[in-house]
């Protein structure tokens, strides 16, 4: 198989970098992306010759065009950016809400509509829309994340529809134990977590990255919403 170019938008950092860290692991070329040109190159340098950093800021959506022509021919395309928002209907900020919706929900698309022509019209591109399990277990604070990771479900089903043969699926992660964010939670917040999943255990970021790379790869899924938590409302 010859070696594919994947874009990791949100890469430098967290789930989005080890992302890319498996494309190149496993024999593909990694774009990865962050809002500063000197870490994004720096990142990608640690990675190795077959990364490379460029800076993109999807929460501006204007400039998004502009800051990919850099970018040639892409196989496939996993939209990892975020941000963390505390926002309540009681005390809400617009600014911050307008932030993070602008992010997901217009960035995202903004930044498929931008790399149309370099995206193989085939089966065998694969776009991967991150959200979360907020959008059905809201949490105090989680007003505008609930929501627009309920709206990257339906901009998965719509972009899978228009933009096939081309497949979009949606990574809804739960809690992650050992990622940056909530790795350094005190560890009876964890447990009280660990407790209400099969198993007594949270998903990982590997967990996250295998199921990545399947709604990469996979030829047969397009427009599914795939959740990894462990099955944690099971319990």
């Amino acid at each position: 198989m010859s070696q594919r170019t994947i874009l990791v938008v949100g890469g430098t950092s967290g789930i989005g970098l080890e992302i890319a860290k498996e494309v190149v692991a496993r024999g593909d070329k990694v774009i990865l992306t962050g809002r500063d040109q000197k870490r994004a190159v720096e990142i990608a340098a640690s990675i190795g010759p077959d990364a490379q950093g460029l800076a993109v800021d999807i929460s501006e959506p204007e400039a998004i065009a502009e800051s990919l022509k850099p970018i040639e021919a892409v196989h496939g395309l996993v939209l990892a950016a975020i941000e963390r928002d505390a926002n309540t209907v009681r005390e809400y900020d617009i600014a911050r809400a307008r932030r993070l919706v602008t992010l997901k929900l217009v960035g995202y698309t903004e930044t498929v509509h931008a790399l149309l022509d370099r995206l193989p019209a085939s089966r065998e591109t694969g776009i991967v829309l991150f959200g979360g399990r907020a959008k059905d277990a809201p949490y105090p604070g989680s007003t505008t994340v609930a929501t627009i990771n309920g709206g990257v479900e339906g901009l998965t089903h719509s972009m899978a529809l228009e933009l096939a043969p081309m497949r979009v699926n949606g990574l809804h992660p739960g809690i992650i134990g050992d990622s940056p964010f909530w790795a350094d939670k005190p560890a009876a917040v964890l447990q009280g977590y660990e407790s209400r999943t099969p198993g007594g255990a949270l998903a990982t970021m590997a967990d996250i990255v295998g199921a990545t790379m399947f709604l990469l790869d996979n030829q047969g899924v397009s427009g599914t919403s795939l959740y990894v938590d462990r099955g944690w409302r099971l319990t």
